[in-house]
């Protein structure tokens, strides 16, 4: 019988999902081709997490409670949560600005909670959400929790720093996030960076367990050119900081270019410093894609 190419990445590659590999340094995180999984589950750094190498973002365009994800509608959304997790995505990423809490955990309900790991994020700046008033991460996580309809949440991240002191402004909700953590509500804490003086604090902060960063072979949308932010990646790694990859697909911008999609996964992979990278992805066909050139990309002969 004849099989597309879509059809094998969607019963392959699912099924492969639960496949647990190591993870110490650029060579480690490149398996050999005949155990390579472009959903395997790695360590991300020291915070007793494993996630899949592929993750699921869900705020392409995001912003008062809205995403491209949400605008799909909750049908079509809710769909494609679920078909990302059948094929081995085990990181889903959130935050209270994308409005995509109720969303995974309809989504998710069904599924074993302790098989894949939850991130959000908190909004402290102006404007961004309806609402004025910006209340603590406690009250925050605690309503984080009921959208999603889970008892803890493993990532809570402070949402896109921008300033080098980023540190001293938000030092309650860093005090509140660690008494979170110590109680068990949540089981990391970190940062979103927008800014390369943000991230050179991040990297430096020894509160920071786990961080999001820009980062793709084109510079694009991103905090720096990759040869100034990718050794600030590969310095939080060495400390031990789970370090999470956004923007690959430059917000979209490389969605119809094959040849910057596939260099843009061989760059990130190749640092060995990112554990898992996160899309918006917007279709089933889009996540056999970005799964297809993670895979192509891991066989490769190393140089």
């Amino acid at each position: 019988m004849r099989i597309d190419r879509r059809q094998f990445l969607t019963t392959s590659l699912a099924g492969a999902g639960g496949m647990i590999l190591g993870c110490s340094g650029a060579d480690a995180q490149r398996p050999a081709a005949d155990t390579a999984n472009p959903y395997e589950l790695v360590p991300l750094g020291k915070t007793g997490l494993k996630v899949s190498r592929i993750g699921f973002g869900t705020g392409m365009r995001g912003g008062g409670r809205n995403s491209d994800q949400t605008r799909l509608g909750q049908e079509r959304f809710e769909a494609l949560l679920g078909a990302a997790y059948q094929r081995g995505v085990r990181f889903f990423d959130m935050a209270d600005m994308y409005g995509t809490h109720a969303y995974v955990g309809r989504a998710l309900k069904k599924m074993p909670r302790n098989q894949y790991v939850l991130s959000t994020k908190i909004w402290v700046r102006r404007g961004g959400l309806q609402e004025r008033e910006r209340p603590g991460a406690n009250v925050l996580v605690d309503r984080f929790r009921k959208e999603v309809g889970t008892d803890y949440i493993d990532i809570v991240q402070i949402h896109c720093m921008t300033d080098r002191t980023w540190t001293d402004a938000q030092k309650q909700q860093m005090d509140l996030l660690e008494n979170l953590k110590a109680k068990r509500v949540i089981r990391a804490h970190g940062v979103s960076c927008h800014s390369l003086e943000a991230l050179e604090t991040a990297v430096e902060h020894p509160w920071v367990d786990c961080l999001h960063a820009r980062i793709n072979a084109f510079g694009t949308v991103m905090d720096g050119p990759p040869e100034k932010v990718a050794p600030l990646l590969a310095k939080a790694h060495a400390a031990g900081k789970g370090v999470i990859g956004m923007k690959l697909i430059g917000e979209g911008r490389f969605r119809n270019d094959d040849a910057k999609k596939d260099e843009s996964v061989r760059y990130v992979l190749g640092l060995g410093s990112v554990s898992t990278m996160i899309v918006g992805f917007l279709s089933e066909a889009e996540i056999d894609d970005f799964s297809g050139r993670v895979l192509k990309a891991m066989q490769e002969p190393k140089a």
